[in-house]
């Protein structure tokens, strides 16, 4: 069911989402608490089995030629990404890489939150900032990998900088989107109350808008580790996953930076599991009032 939009937060006209997103669609996603394509253990099942069955079929392809010789066997890479994590190297990388992410999402939620909450329950603030908006959000983050090196010389801190400022638009978005979806008797009602602005918006906005800033939180951890392993293979001197793969790849060892790779799959994928599940733990209501299945 799709939630119900009222006018946008930077919306041209009624019945936009933010940004003009569309009618009567949500902002960046499917929307709130939906999982990896899809819910449900059937479709968990039907997923592992497509991932075995594309395997299956590279290892055979592989086997029969139809794949360049330069490139390892799905086995091999399987077989070399197992013995990875008893590389301490590897596991060195591995934890550059998840630091700058964590702190980079940190001070993302930290900063786009409270910003979309202004922008979204002050007029003002909103028209003001709107150029600004859009002209920052499109620009793609690995354009500007070169300009946060050159700022910041040590890769931990481009990484963190790339990762905050990456992860800023979707919590930014979806939390004016979320305060767009906020029921305005229930505003009324507290005004009629005596509240303030800043009360409403502490104890009604920010509650009602807080299943979609948690869908932000996922789109955006799924991001972190893209923009940061791009930072490690254009700039590898802070390490990283992309260091080690850039390391691996000029020893031409394939299957270890394939490896890798695969284990920056799986922990993109442990990372967006895991916050789904707390997503849909900690927004049941919400589930049960827009009607989304677990």
């Amino acid at each position: 069911m799709t939630p119900r939009i009222g006018r946008g937060a930077i919306s041209a006209g009624p019945r936009r989402g933010v940004l003009g997103a569309g009618p009567g669609r949500g902002v960046l996603g499917a929307g709130p608490g939906r999982g990896v394509l899809g819910a449900g253990p059937g479709r968990g099942v039907l997923g592992f089995v497509g991932v075995v069955g594309f395997l299956a079929a590279a290892e055979v392809a592989g086997r029969a030629g139809l794949i360049p010789d330069y490139l390892p066997y799905v086995s091999h890479v399987l077989a070399t990404a197992a013995t990875l994590p008893l590389d301490a190297q590897f596991r060195t990388d591995v934890l550059a890489t998840l630091g700058p992410c964590l702190l980079g999402l940190a001070i993302a939620i930290a900063v786009a939150v409270p910003a979309g909450l202004l922008f979204g329950t002050v007029p003002f603030m909103e028209r003001s900032a709107r150029p600004l908006v859009e002209f920052l959000r499109p620009i793609p983050s690995v354009a500007l990998i070169p300009l946060a090196v050159f700022l910041f010389p040590e890769g931990h801190d481009a990484k963190t900088a790339l990762v905050v400022y990456t992860c800023s638009w979707p919590l930014l978005i979806n939390t004016m989107y979320g305060l767009s979806d906020v029921d305005p008797l229930a505003k009324e009602t507290l005004r009629s109350f005596g509240f303030g602005p800043l009360a409403v918006a502490l104890r009604v906005s920010l509650p009602s808008a807080a299943p979609f800033i948690a869908t932000g939180v996922r789109i955006a951890v799924a991001v972190t580790l893209i923009v940061a392993v791009s930072v490690e293979l254009l700039a590898p001197g802070g390490g990283g996953i992309g260091a080690f793969q850039s390391l691996a790849g000029s020893a031409n060892r394939l299957d270890r930076v394939l490896a890798a790779t695969v284990w920056a799959g799986v922990l993109g994928l442990a990372a967006n599991l895991l916050f789904t599940a707390g997503e849909r733990r900690l927004f049941r209501w919400h589930h049960a009032r827009t009607g989304e299945g677990t």
